[in-house]
């Protein structure tokens, strides 16, 4: 694969030439499939839909049927300007080259902008600290290729262009990037390693939550180890496989061992209630040192778009976490 750094400020055009034996196909869904053009099928579509992807010179439709031999050029505009506007706001940045750069985010700071969080989010400040950003999730999501929720910290790839976007996400597609987490659960396992094999959907109740349902679904796989055990709690090591939405917290929720401080999938006061005498007190003394889920995005590992050097990158778990694992470790072993 050929990148260019920061190609997003001048136009780029893609010449290709349809092979003879192509017959009838439909020209979006054939040049969907090429590999390494740096293209996202959202951006194909809307290139066709605006005139930019011509056939023998020509702008043709989605469905233009091919037979072989035709020449296709594409042209590639600047992007436009996201709605999002640059503020000035700290970023944690533990790496960062020409093509991506990998931001330990906080917790409490949402990745990008939605109704109710329109400034302060992590685009916010990626627009004030990047020159040039993808724009393969859209223009209210520059630069992101996966996100993290607003209560969970660590670690996150930003793609600087279409073509490290559209690598990034087919290599997380394939299973090749490897996302650790490190979660405080409640309770304790049965095993101290294994695997959650659950297909997650929308809540029919609550659309603003994900289940375990087999209805409208997508697979989802977790696989965990045992790092440290105390009287309440398990810390575990988290290989996230694939990436739904709320995929930790549904998966742990599901099976009676929610992460500890999570309020939304019973975490807090529904997985507390049960517990009484001394060890109550303590539970909720480790509940008021985290207001939010215990559960941080603690490292990457992944083939680098441009060198195709493999790269492992680590943070560290950020205060309120470490002074929670302390605690427990003077009170509840």
């Amino acid at each position: 694969m050929s990148l260019v750094a920061d190609n997003n400020q001048s136009d780029r055009i893609i010449d290709l030439e349809i092979p003879s034996g192509i017959s009838k196909e439909r020209l979006d869904r054939y040049i969907g499939r090429l590999p390494d053009l740096g293209i996202s099928r959202t951006r194909l579509q809307k290139l066709i839909e605006s005139g930019l992807v011509l056939v023998d010179g020509k702008p043709a439709l989605h469905n233009h049927p091919l037979s072989g031999g035709e020449k296709i050029t594409i042209k590639v505009p600047p992007l436009p300007k996201t709605e999002a506007e640059p503020e000035e706001i700290p970023l944690d940045i533990v790496y960062e080259d020409d093509y991506l750069l990998v931001v330990n985010k906080s917790a409490g700071m949402v990745t990008h902008p939605a109704a109710g969080n329109y400034s302060g989010t992590l685009v916010n400040a990626l627009l004030h600290h990047a020159s040039s950003l993808s724009s393969s999730h859209g223009m209210d999501r520059p630069g992101i290729v996966h996100r993290l929720d607003k209560n969970t910290s660590g670690l996150i790839m930003i793609a600087k262009n279409d073509e490290v976007h559209v690598f990034l996400q087919k290599e997380l597609k394939e299973r090749r990037i490897q996302k650790t987490y490190w979660a405080l659960v409640c309770g304790h396992m049965k095993k101290e390693s294994g695997s959650i094999d659950l297909p997650i959907g929308r809540s029919l109740k609550d659309r603003k939550r994900m289940t375990v349902t087999n209805l409208k679904s997508r697979p989802a796989l977790t696989e965990y180890k045992l790092l440290e055990r105390f009287k309440l709690y398990d810390l575990l090591e988290i290989d996230l496989k694939t990436g739904r939405t709320h995929q930790i917290r549904v998966h742990f929720c599901h099976i009676g061992h929610p992460v500890l401080g999570d309020s939304e999938y019973g975490g807090r006061a529904k997985w507390h209630k049960g517990i009484f005498s001394i060890d109550r007190i303590l539970a909720n003394r480790a509940l008021d040192m985290i207001d939010r889920q215990a559960l941080h995005a603690m490292s990457l590992e992944f083939t680098h778009p441009a060198t195709g050097k493999k790269l492992k990158i680590d943070s560290e778990l950020p205060d309120d976490f470490k002074g929670l694992l302390e605690f427990l470790r003077e009170n509840l072993q």
